[in-house]
């Protein structure tokens, strides 16, 4: 018996019993446990319920299943569409970085050093294993050892110093697809594994001020992206200088608000000034024949958007896809159980998937789902709304007599549902779709707004956030959400608050107006008020 197709007839079987005869729960949603019981559990049996990933026998790695990676595919087509229209080109370098190019730049080693993944030997050969029992070893030690790439910057700038020559060759504006590999101590699917996939744009500028232009643009790109296409709404803001990307000069982010409250660093843009373009060489004669070092940038998002998608969007039930990133809009259910009306019913679904199949909606065709399988049609309903697909429809000969189907939205209870025409529900489906993404906007602006407070004193921090353990892993949702608080920038300050409340500054906030203050901590001039949250 399939766990929330027959709740009510679970009720109602629990209650023709005797009370001793009742121990057993009774099911009220089809992922357990609940957000509200243990989130982090929680959102791991969404992804497995949803089929968009799962651990892989490597240490921290995930495989990507085809609904989740159908939903990667969505957010590197918009993306790269974006991308490509503000002048970038895709190229892409090797996975292996030679140990020297990340000595070059002191800060940046420092700051990923103990999460290289290092390669020291490049053949296997037959030998005593550690354990003393035969096996393969490795052999042919490398004269200089690889780090598998934690991110480009430094291998990206070898080429970067071949590829540049003159203030002609500027500005060079590069995007990369790939994976990157950052041994993590705590996993989880999509939000930190071993390896991810990402993107990484990385440019080059004859000028400082061109270079600050092209790290505020791809920062606005990243915004546009997750508040129109992923219903995420964002905060663009500064980081801190102890946040700050390594040998970075100043380092830009989104930050979203999940469900628990907690914040997610949904993407960042860093403005590298001069300090990669020296360790690396990137060079150019300007239009005096004088010779200066460039101005770069880097900038990126990674699978950790899908992440963000289930903790802003899903519910108990399980996944809820924007409709403009989803693998699929729609998906249609016929209801076949008389034999003497299936083929009649199929080839109704079938005809009404060919007419969907051609509008457009989001700049490509809407894509449908013709579930045919030979299993239970709660069943298959119950699957198609643990993944998250926006719209089921299902049809039964009453339908097809009635030229209706009967539709249901995923945003809506499991149980609203409404008979429509076919040519109505034709004529309205990409209304009805973006009337779900607008909606699911809504619901995610107004969950952070309703738990972000401005903050004025430490004692009031204090309160908000409560202490360390509230953010640990277990019941329910964690304590706070966002504070808005006078702050001075200080080291010495935000490494007391992430060992105290596991509390950081997400960002300074770039939009808006200035706001002269005191720092609540230091009672320094403060001009604008800094975000502060628990994090993933």
């Amino acid at each position: 018996m399939s766990e929330p197709e027959n709740k009510i007839q679970n009720q109602n079987q629990n209650q023709k019993k005797p009370a001793a005869a009742t121990a057993a729960p009774v099911t009220t949603s089809a992922i357990t446990p609940t957000r509200s019981e243990n989130y982090a559990e929680w959102y791991q049996q969404v992804v497995r319920a949803a089929e968009l990933a799962e651990t892989s026998p490597v240490r921290g790695c995930m495989v990507i299943k085809p609904w989740g990676y159908a939903t990667w595919e969505n957010i590197q087509r918009v993306l790269d569409r974006m991308f490509k229209d503000t002048g970038h080109r895709n190229a892409y370098f090797p996975l292996l970085i030679p140990l020297s190019f990340l000595e070059k730049e002191a800060e940046h080693v420092d700051g990923f050093a103990k999460e290289c993944a290092v390669v020291t030997h490049h053949r296997l050969q037959p030998g005593i294993k550690a354990d003393g029992k035969p096996g393969l070893v490795p052999a042919g030690e490398l004269e200089e050892p690889l780090v598998v790439r934690p991110t480009s910057e430094t291998i990206i700038g070898a080429s970067f110093s071949k590829w540049v020559q003159s203030y002609r060759d500027l500005p060079l504006l590069i995007n990369q697809w790939a994976n990157v590999v950052r041994w993590e101590m705590r996993t989880r699917l999509f939000l930190r594994t071993t390896e991810f996939l990402w993107q990484e744009g990385h440019t080059a500028h004859a000028t400082s001020e061109e270079a600050m232009v092209e790290t505020m643009k791809m920062l606005e790109v990243y915004a546009d992206f997750t508040e129109n296409w992923m219903a995420m709404p964002v905060i663009k803001g500064e980081k801190t200088e102890g946040e700050r990307f390594p040998g970075a000069v100043t380092t830009y982010c989104i930050e979203a608000m999940m469900q628990d409250r907690k914040a997610l660093q949904a993407g960042t843009s860093h403005f590298l000034g001069q300090n990669f373009a020296k360790s690396s060489d990137i060079k150019f004669s300007d239009a005096s024949g004088s010779i200066s070092f460039a101005w770069t940038t880097s900038w990126g998002v990674s699978t950790r958007l899908i992440g963000g998608m289930i903790m802003t969007h899903a519910d108990d039930d399980g996944m809820v896809l924007p409709p403009r990133l989803a693998p699929a809009h729609v998906v249609i259910i016929p209801v076949t159980h008389k034999p003497e009306t299936a083929a009649a019913v199929l080839e109704y679904c079938t005809r009404l998937a060919a007419e969907l199949r051609t509008i457009t909606y989001a700049g490509r065709t809407v894509e449908v789902e013709l579930d045919a399988r030979d299993i239970r049609g709660g069943d298959k309903a119950w699957q198609w709304i643990k993944k998250g697909i926006p719209l089921r429809v299902e049809v039964g000969p009453r339908d097809m007599e009635q030229d209706s189907v009967f539709m249901a939205r995923r945003d809506r209870a499991h149980k609203d549902k409404q008979s429509l025409k076919r040519d109505e529900f034709v004529a309205t489906i990409t209304t009805i779709l973006e009337d779900m993404q607008s909606g699911l906007f809504a619901r995610a602006k107004a969950h952070r707004e309703q738990n972000s407070k401005r903050v004025d004193s430490r004692a009031e921090f204090e309160a908000f956030f409560g202490s360390k353990n509230d953010s640990e892993d277990g019941g329910g949702s964690v304590q706070g959400g966002f504070a808005l608080a006078h702050y001075s920038p200080d080291p010495k300050v935000e490494d007391e608050l992430k060992a105290k409340f596991a509390v950081t500054c997400r960002c300074i906030p770039i939009d808006g107006d200035e706001e002269p203050g005191v720092c609540i901590f230091t009672g320094r001039p403060s001009t604008r008020r800094a975000v502060f949250a628990k994090s993933y």
